[in-house]
């Protein structure tokens, strides 16, 4: 284990008030609130990380310290306290932790740890080890009781951006939904409609503004079950 992820794991495990009154606070940068918001701005360290050549070898050693929360293969936790991260596209990487360490992401729990990245590189480099990470097929799902209507609101609204598949789209910033935990698709998808998630697309805020807790709940057990076979743990070799 590297010295930074040893400290990270030390961090996670000493949960005292000290420790915690020690970390970081994140800061709060412009997001959707505000009316000059522009998404997916093409600037500062995430434009200069999704032009760096990442090196998954020296990312695989900066995800030790992910893997105590995302777990060593990047399957997170299936009640969706931790998402889903293997095959997820660099560029999304990139950009999330780019929005966390700038503050239009708020996420106070990911922000310590992201704030240890030291430039644009590093944030490449963790990208494109994340990226070689099977995606697996045991992930979190629904309970499959409203899955016609799912499919209706994710072939209606949904699939034009992220794929029939959930492949999301790299060049446009746009994730990989296939594998990923129900539960924390449901937060999610609350969380963009209620205007809480700052760097969400207002595309999609107003995409789904009109969507019942129903309906939300319906999508999202959808997309849980979407696979993407060429980045699964099942693929043929």
């Amino acid at each position: 284990m590297c010295f930074r992820a040893a400290i990270v794991v030390a961090l996670f495990w000493m949960q005292s008030p000290l420790v915690l009154a020690g970390t970081p606070d994140q800061p709060k940068a412009r997001g959707i609130e505000a009316a000059d918001y522009k998404w997916a701005e093409f600037r500062g360290e995430f434009k200069e990380g999704v032009l760096a050549i990442g090196d998954a070898g020296r990312g695989r050693q900066i995800y030790e310290m992910c893997a105590v929360c995302h777990l060593p293969n990047g399957a997170g936790r299936p009640d969706g306290t931790f998402p889903q991260l293997a095959g997820q596209h660099a560029t999304v990487i990139v950009k999330q932790m780019a929005d966390i360490r700038s503050g239009v992401r708020h996420n106070p729990v990911m922000y310590p740890y992201a704030a240890t990245l030291n430039d644009p590189q590093e944030l490449a480099d963790i990208a494109a080890y994340i990226r070689t990470l099977s995606i697996p097929h045991d992930n979190g799902k629904g309970m499959g009781t409203n899955l016609k209507r799912g499919a209706e609101l994710y072939e209606n609204d949904c699939v034009s951006c992220h794929g029939e598949n959930g492949e999301g789209n790299e060049r446009k910033f746009y994730p990989v939904l296939a594998g990923q935990h129900y539960t924390y698709l449901l937060r999610q998808l609350f969380e963009i409609r209620d205007g809480k998630r700052r760097n969400a697309k207002p595309g999609m805020v107003k995409m789904i503004n009109g969507y019942s807790d129903t309906d939300i709940a319906a999508v999202a057990d959808y997309m849980s079950r979407l696979k993407m076979p060429e980045r699964s743990l099942n693929r043929k070799k």
